[in-house]
């Protein structure tokens, strides 16, 4: 078996996070048990491009016991978990090509790496393994069914692909799955962003102007979390109708040129480029806490950052601090990169549990029917959204109503009227 992790040594330490985060995977580990006796994915290669996190390891471990060969190299280059990397090679026997800090030609090395082994299903988080399949590893194309892909940078990657008649073979955008960014992105992302800034920083929300700029889910969710620890929330928009929304929410909403005057924490969450720049770093307080929790690091100019200050160094571990040239200090964390992955542990594992649960069923949706699969951007089947809705109920012990026959009938008929 082939790897490259950073040290084996750490296995035990992994083996134990992984198996505590599967105490809170009860949708995934019921998929587990199906595919340990239906073997749906025999003689099957995978190839993951996922955050090496306890969580994906749970994926993993799914798809291995479906009968996949799974192969695992990260999305981000500082979001690896290096003991989890290391169990799932030492116990589990799944190839992971990963290491938390590594260079862009480390990463880029680990991503080839995955596709080395020709697979014939790509899980993707932010499209890094199938851009690569479209430019520079085109031989491998043959061999692929199709991908799943689970955010929503890489969706929109991939839909500009299939809109121009360019992508090469079909993808489910698991993102899209209302089991997937209703939970995974409005309040893992919440959560998670929140706790990835106070532990590089260990500041007070409470009191603090927070500018979240974009209102999608995951802004949504960061917004609803910092509104409840007691910070003052500002939401930066480019479009109307989700302005109009977190204006109903409670929130002030204006122009980022106007915010930059007044946040004391900045968090980008819009999947686009450059939404932080020079001009709004100018104006910022001395201070200000600028972070992003988008998929990319290119939500902030940091180049541009680089340049109009006279000095830059280290003040904590995940903490940069630039001084520009009027003296203001801008504290930029993670490098710009996924806070909540860099300088914390992701999502909780009860919300990617259904996350994964749509990955993995999406995986063998493809096997099942990719004779049927053109190649376009699929959206999760609702029958899988509602069985993962179903099983993530019946393990929090909830039950809900069931409409009447007589209900039944009305919601499918038009003669009845008021």
């Amino acid at each position: 078996m082939n790897y490259d992790v950073k040290n084996l040594r750490l296995a035990d330490i992994g083996k134990k996070r992984i198996e505590w985060a599967e105490q809170f995977m009860p949708v995934l580990r019921i998929i587990r048990e199906r595919f340990s006796k239906e073997k749906p994915f025999k003689g099957i290669r995978i190839s993951a491009c996922l955050h090496v996190t306890t969580e994906a390891a749970n994926l993993m471990r799914t798809l291995k016991a479906g009968g996949a060969k799974v192969v695992l190299v990260p999305s981000n280059p500082l979001s690896t978990q290096d003991d989890v990397a290391a169990s799932l090679v030492k116990d589990f026997g799944i190839s992971v090509f990963a290491k938390c800090g590594e260079n862009r030609q480390s990463y880029y090395k680990h991503l080839n790496a995955g596709l080395n082994q020709k697979p014939n299903i790509t899980m993707d988080d932010g499209a890094d393994l199938v851009s690569l399949l479209h430019s520079k590893r085109k031989e491998y194309v043959k061999y692929i069914w199709g991908s799943t892909e689970e955010t929503t940078t890489g969706v929109i990657r991939l839909r500009s692909l299939a809109k121009q008649g360019l992508l090469k073979f079909p993808v489910i955008a698991v993102n899209d799955a209302k089991t997937k960014h209703f939970f995974d992105n409005r309040y893992g992302t919440g959560q998670s962003t929140l706790d990835g800034i106070i532990r590089a920083t260990n500041v007070l929300l409470a009191g603090k102007n927070m500018v979240i700029a974009g209102y999608g889910w995951c802004g949504r969710g960061a917004a609803m979390r910092a509104n409840g620890m007691g910070a003052k929330v500002i939401v930066t928009e480019v479009d109307e109708t989700k302005a109009i929304e977190a204006a109903m929410d409670g929130f002030e909403v204006m122009p980022m040129a106007e915010a930059a005057r007044i946040g004391d924490i900045f968090i980008t969450l819009t999947g686009d480029i450059n939404v932080l720049r020079p001009e709004h770093f100018r104006k910022m307080k001395d201070g200000a806490i600028v972070c992003n929790s988008g998929h990319f690091d290119v939500e902030i100019d940091i180049p541009g950052l680089k340049k109009i200050s006279k000095s830059i160094m280290p003040v904590r571990e995940f903490v940069m601090q630039y001084t520009l040239s009027n003296g203001n200090r801008i504290n930029l964390l993670a490098e710009g990169r996924l806070i909540n992955l860099a300088a914390a542990e992701g999502h909780p594992a009860s919300v990617m549990d259904m996350s994964f649960a749509n990955q993995s069923l999406a995986a063998e949706y493809i096997v099942k029917n990719r004779k049927k699969l053109s190649k376009q951007v699929y959206p999760v089947p609702e029958k899988i959204d509602r069985l993962i809705a179903a099983l993530k109920l019946k393990s929090m012990g909830i039950t809900i109503d069931r409409l009447t026959p007589e209900q039944k009938k009305y919601l499918a008929a038009w003669e009845m009227g008021t």
